[in-house]
């Protein structure tokens, strides 16, 4: 079985190359991260901690999927060195002082989701000041959400380089995330409809391809800059589709790269 660490003190007895940090309920995608992760050092650590602070309400935080016994498999499996498994006290002594996720923060996923992205921050900020690794790996898939922890480590100028890895899909092309086990092989088939519009390169025929699916409970379409998260032009050079809604009750989110130069 894989090392299981527990505390600050358990980090502390040795240096760490990568950091991967996640909420658990590992899958493929997951283990994309840790398997990239071999590129950047020998001593990977993967963090699991289902982080309060990113939760709207207790119902969805207290039915999040927890699976400790296969996540502890699956990373030994990937390559990982150890797991860091901390308890709420662990990660927050103390009065907690939450970091402020700005402009961009607000957008988006952090327009639906009112303080995820600074619970998102300060929960990474916290994780970096524990395991001091010099790479941090995090997938494309939340985008807004990787953009937004690259803007915080520049402005603290805290020293870690962060890895972005590109989405992992199922064979539906669906991008996989611990949130999929509660889709039933109907909403799967409904929720094609997300690669499917970003497939097109195009916002209005993403939109289009959109409306033909009224099973799909769309949040937000747009065409960004990747760079600064501004609606996209003509004389964008980076952009990106994203994509948010429902299918039953489950939230799913998207994004492709369009172009660029």
């Amino acid at each position: 079985m894989i090392e299981v660490l527990k505390s600050a003190d358990d980090l502390a007895r040795q240096k760490w190359d990568v950091l991967v940090p996640t909420m658990g309920a590992l899958h493929a995608g997951h283990q994309s991260l840790i398997e990239l992760a071999k590129n950047y050092g020998k001593s990977i650590v993967v963090s699991i901690f289902v982080n309060p602070l990113q939760f709207e309400s207790t119902t969805d935080l207290n039915t999040y999927p927890k699976t400790i016994e296969s996540d502890l498999q699956m990373a030994k499996d990937a390559g990982a060195s150890a797991v860091f498994v901390p308890s709420e006290k662990e990660i927050y002594l103390g009065e907690i002082e939450r970091i402020d996720a700005g402009v961009v923060g607000g957008l988006y996923e952090g327009a639906a989701r009112s303080g995820h992205f600074s619970g998102v921050l300060t929960v990474v900020k916290r994780l970096f000041d524990l395991v001091k690794p010099k790479y941090a790996i995090f997938g494309e898939k939340d985008f807004q959400q990787l953009f937004l922890i690259k803007e915080m480590v520049k402005k603290l100028q805290i020293p870690v380089n962060i890895v972005s890895a590109p989405t992992v899909r199922d064979i539906n092309n669906l991008a996989l995330s611990s949130r999929n086990i509660r889709l039933t092989d109907m909403d799967k088939k409904i929720a094609k409809v997300i690669f499917e519009a970003l497939n097109t390169n195009d916002l209005e025929q993403a939109k289009a391809v959109v409306d033909r699916q009224p099973l799909f409970k769309l949040d937000y379409l747009n065409l960004i800059d990747e760079n600064t998260f501004a609606d996209a032009d003509q004389l964008t050079g980076n952009k990106r589709l994203i994509i948010a809604g429902w299918v039953n009750q489950v939230r799913l989110i998207d994004n492709k790269a369009i172009g660029g130069r």
